[in-house]
C-alpha cells in the first residue's frame, strides 16, 4: 500500500463532531471527486467515486449525520484491467440532492436555474477547524502524497481555475507558500518543501503520517551529513596526500641535483624527516624536531623548500 494510501485510510477514521466541520468536508469532497448530473425539471443527481472503501463509507457517514439520508453505494469491479474497485455514492433528487449541494455551497438555484459555485464556500469556513475539515476532504477527494522516501510532493487536483485558487489561499492561510500548475486540463495545488508537507498533514489530521515522514527525514538528513562528512574527509585527505607527494617530489628532487648542502640546516631537517616518515602528518613532523615545531612551523618550510626546487629547476 503506498505512502499517499495510508495516508487517506488515517484521514478517513476522523469523522468531526461539530456539524459545521462535518459540511465543510463533505462540501471538498463532493467538489472534488463529485459529478452533477441534471434529471429534468428543477432536479439533479450526485454521483461520487472513489477507488478507497473508507473514504466511500466516510462519505456515506457524513451524509447521514448531516443530513439523515441513506444514499445509494455501488461497486464497480474491473476485472479485464485489474485495478481497484470504484465505489460510487449516489445521492439522488429524491433524498433532496438540490438542497444539500446548495447547503454545501456547491450549486445556486435561482428561479429554477442551477449553476455552480466553484468557489471554496466562505460561509462554510468561517473557524479554523473548519477550514481544517475543508482541506481534509479536498485532499480525501482529489489529493496525494509522494513516498518520502523518493521525494516531498503533495498535491491537490481540480479541474476548476477558481476553485484551484481558493484552495491555495485556504491553504496559505496557514502560512504554507502552495504553488499552483497547469497540468492539461487540470489545476494542481501543491507544495514540495518536506517541513510545509509535515505542517499540512499535521492541520488535517494525519497524524501517524506525519511522524513516518519526520522519522524518513530525519534518516535521510542524518545520511546527507554522515555522506557530507565523508566526502568532505576524504577531500582533505585527498589534499594531504597530493601536498605530501609534491613535497617529497621536491625534497628528491634537490637531493639529486644539487644535494641538501644547499638547505639551511633548519630546512634540510624537515627534508630528511619528510623522506624518512613520508606518510607522516606536519603536525607529526613538527613534533620531531627539536625543539618541537607547530604545524604552520613545518609548513612554511616545506614552502621554503618548494620555492628552492623550483629556483632549481628553472636554471
Amino acid at each position: 500500500m503506498s505512502f499517499s494510501m495510508k495516508t487517506k485510510n488515517e484521514l478517513a477514521r476522523i469523522i468531526p463532531e461539530d456539524r459545521c466541520c462535518q459540511l465543510a468536508e463533505l462540501s471538498a469532497l463532493i467538489r472534488m471527486s463529485g459529478t452533477i448530473q441534471l434529471m429534468g425539471y428543477e432536479k439533479v443527481n450526485v454521483k461520487i467515486v472513489t477507488e478507497n472503501a473508507a473514504i466511500a463509507r466516510k462519505i456515506f457517514t457524513l451524509l447521514k449525520k448531516c443530513f439523515g439520508i441513506h444514499t445509494e453505494l455501488r461497486v464497480r469491479r474491473n476485472k479485464l484491467l485489474k485495478k481497484n474497485n470504484h465505489y460510487v455514492i449516489i445521492i439522488s433528487g429524491n433524498v433532496g440532492a438540490n438542497d444539500i449541494l446548495e447547503e454545501l455551497g456547491i450549486l445556486k438555484i435561482d428561479n429554477g436555474q442551477f449553476s455552480i459555485d466553484y468557489n471554496v464556500p466562505s460561509e462554510l469556513i468561517n473557524n479554523k477547524c473548519c477550514k481544517r475539515s475543508y482541506l481534509r476532504g479536498a485532499f480525501l477527494g482529489a489529493g496525494s502524497v509522494s513516498d518520502p522516501e523518493k521525494t516531498y510532493h503533495l498535491e491537490f487536483v481540480t479541474s476548476s481555475e477558481e476553485h484551484s485558487e481558493g484552495l491555495k489561499a485556504l491553504i496559505n492561510t496557514f502560512e504554507l507558500g502552495a504553488k499552483i500548475v497547469q497540468r492539461k486540463n487540470s489545476y494542481v495545488v501543491y507544495l514540495k518543501e518536506g517541513d510545509k508537507i509535515v505542517d499540512l498533514l499535521n492541520i488535517i489530521g494525519a497524524h501517524l503520517a506525519l511522524l513516518k515522514l519526520e522519522n524518513i527525514r530525519i534518516v535521510k538528513q542524518v545520511r546527507n551529513n554522515v555522506n557530507r562528512i565523508v566526502n568532505c574527509e576524504t577531500a582533505n585527505l585527498s589534499k594531504i596526500v597530493n601536498a605530501s607527494l609534491r613535497q617529497i617530489e621536491n625534497i628528491e628532487y634537490i637531493q639529486k641535483t644539487v644535494g641538501f648542502k644547499v638547505l639551511p640546516d633548519n630546512l634540510r631537517e624537515i627534508a630528511e624527516l619528510r623522506l624518512n616518515y613520508k606518510e607522516a602528518s606536519l603536525k607529526e613532523l613538527g613534533q620531531m624536531l627539536n625543539p618541537p615545531v607547530g604545524k604552520s612551523g613545518v609548513n612554511h618550510r616545506l614552502r621554503k623548500i618548494e620555492k628552492i626546487a623550483e629556483k632549481i629547476k628553472s636554471q
